[in-house]
Order: structure tokens, then C-alpha cells, then sequence
């Protein structure tokens, strides 16, 4: 339980080693804005856990925190690839450009929850009971969400259809 003291004590640490603490985080992330945001973290964190008890040396223990947060962003960062809305999900032997591009819409135009059990199914290959455990859901949820989600794509691809015919 963090006490007045405890909370106290840390606005003291971040007025006297915060400008230090952010020139060190600009120096690892090159941007001010990443740096301030790797540094709040780290102070947000000492308010969660209750402070620095456990802290030997609490200058050089600030800097590593604040070094590792900002190390750990890169890191995400690094694996977050962004993908090219026109990249192929899928190559289909006479390529239809129309149904492609109407299936991506009418998916696109899903709820975010059917978006993904349906994503994740269809090209992630999962089963319903691995995408309750990716998305913290039942499986029975997953698979409703799936039968739910492919009822309006078949609605709005017979839709599209319809209006070319």
C-alpha cells in the first residue's frame, strides 16, 4: 500500500533526477516524446507497486528503469509492422479484384470482436478454443462471434452481387 510518505517521496526523486532522467532517455530513444513517455512510465509504475523499498542505490535504480522502459518501447516497436492495407491476404488461382476488394470492405466493416475471431480462424488457423485463450473469451463466444460474423459477410457479399447483376 503506497502511503502519503511513499508518494511523497517520489514527486521528491522526479523533481530532483527528472531532467537528468529524460536527457538520459532522449539519448537511448532520439525522440522527446518517447523518452517523456518511457519516464512517466517508470514513475507510474513506482506509484503502482508502493515506491522504492527495495532500492540500494535509488539514483542508478531509476536510471536502469528508465533505460530498460525505454529499451522494452524499441523492442515492441521493432515487432509492430505495420501492413500495407493492399497487401494479398490470400492467392486465389483466377483473381477476382472486385470480390477481394468487397471482401475487405464488408470485413472491414465488422465489429472489431467478429473482426478478429473471424481473422484469426480463417488465415490465423486457430480454433475456437485457441482463440478464446488469445482474446480471454470462451470458445462458445468465439465460435457465436464466427457464425455471427459470417452471416453478414455472405449478407454483404451477395449484396455486392446482387447490385452488379
Amino acid at each position: 500500500m503506497l502511503t502519503r510518505n511513499d508518494e511523497a517521496e517520489i514527486e521528491k526523486l522526479y523533481r530532483q533526477h527528472g531532467s537528468a532522467l529524460l536527457l538520459f532517455a532522449i539519448s537511448i530513444a532520439g525522440e522527446r516524446g518517447r523518452a517523456q513517455d518511457a519516464l512517466h512510465q517508470v514513475f507510474v509504475k513506482l506509484l503502482e507497486s508502493g515506491g522504492l523499498r527495495d532500492a540500494l542505490d535509488v539514483k542508478a535504480y531509476l536510471f536502469a528503469c528508465v533505460r530498460n522502459a525505454v529499451l522494452n518501447d524499441s523492442r515492441a516497436r521493432r515487432r509492430s509492422v505495420e501492413l500495407d492495407a493492399e497487401t494479398v491476404w490470400f492467392d486465389p488461382p483466377e483473381r477476382d479484384y472486385a470480390a477481394e476488394s468487397a471482401l475487405r470492405r464488408a470485413l472491414g466493416a465488422l465489429p472489431d470482436d467478429q473482426r478478429q475471431v473471424t481473422v484469426l480462424h480463417i488465415w490465423g488457423e486457430l480454433a475456437f478454443s485457441q482463440i478464446g485463450e488469445v482474446l480471454g473469451i470462451p470458445a462458445n463466444t468465439a465460435a457465436s462471434r464466427y457464425r455471427y460474423a459470417l452471416a453478414k459477410l455472405r449478407e454483404a457479399m451477395s449484396t455486392k452481387e446482387n447490385s452488379c447483376a
